[in-house]
């Protein structure tokens, strides 16, 4: 009865394998997933967004089986282990992509304002939209918009811990830095007033250590201003077996974030 009953679970095994290769969960799940814009769209949606901390296991399983758009999910339920079983090491690479742009990230970039009466900030999800300066592309980040207060008003901190990369002038970025997550992430923030000291690259960042103030530098020569409201531009980019920089998009890890704001009290 033993043996009888090994065989037959090691063939409902097969069958359940050679489902999952077939079925529309597992066919979304390939070694080149983490490069398709569906997996850079971040779509992690309203119920997901409201969780804690995630499950990265948990977070690859619902993408692939929600084809990478939770925007209607409304239950964290789903088969990790089954899909783990069907292609193991294309999902090990799709999860290991989530904990690269997840595993270090701490805090929203503009702390909460505790003065009374002044506005907080705002943004949308922008990514992908057209932009013009410098030729015709795409956006690949996401604005917070703080034009409601002068540049230099609101203070940036770091998203992560990690190791500055870049830092300076850009002209599409103005005064930017990027910083390497210690999980493998490029985090990019663009267009501020000023630094909140001598920045160099191969300095150690701290996770919600102030990294200077937003402003609106940028498109044009070293020191130029003005030419589009006051925001901060969030990028978040991945090295992937084609690319070096390969965008993804901030908004929903934004909106996830923002249940992890510090608290800070500045006025005008």
């Amino acid at each position: 009865m033993i043996c009888i009953f090994l065989i037959l679970l090691a063939l409902f095994q097969a069958v359940m394998v050679d489902y999952l290769h077939s079925s529309p969960a597992s066919y979304q799940l390939d070694a080149g997933t983490w490069e398709s814009d569906e997996f850079r769209a971040m779509e992690l949606g309203e119920y997901v967004a409201s969780q804690g901390r995630l499950d990265m296991e948990v977070l690859a399983a619902l993408m692939a089986e929600h084809g990478y758009d939770l925007s209607q999910a409304e239950s964290l339920d789903c088969d990790v282990r089954a899909l783990m079983a069907a292609k193991p090491a294309e999902f090990e690479k799709l999860q290991a992509a989530y904990e690269t742009i997840f595993g270090d990230l701490s805090y929203f970039p503009i702390p909460q304002n505790e003065a009374p009466g002044e506005p907080d900030v705002s943004y949308e999800d922008g990514w992908g939209d057209g932009r013009t300066y410098g030729g015709e592309r795409l956006h690949e980040g996401c604005d917070i918009m703080g034009d409601e207060r002068p540049r230099g008003f609101y203070p940036v901190v770091s998203m992560s811990g990690g190791t500055v990369e870049k830092v300076g002038w850009l002209e599409q970025g103005g005064w930017r830095i990027g910083i390497r997550s210690r999980s493998g992430a490029y985090l990019y923030y663009a267009h501020l007033e000023r630094y909140s000291r001598d920045w160099q690259e191969g300095d150690e960042v701290e996770a919600g250590e102030l990294l200077g103030f937003m402003g609106d530098s940028g498109y044009g020569a070293e020191g130029t201003t003005g030419q589009f409201p006051v925001h901060l531009h969030v990028g978040i980019y991945l090295r992937t077996d084609r690319y070096e920089e390969l965008s993804v998009n901030p908004y929903w890890v934004l909106r996830w974030l923002e249940k992890y704001r510090l608290k800070a009290r500045f006025s005008g």
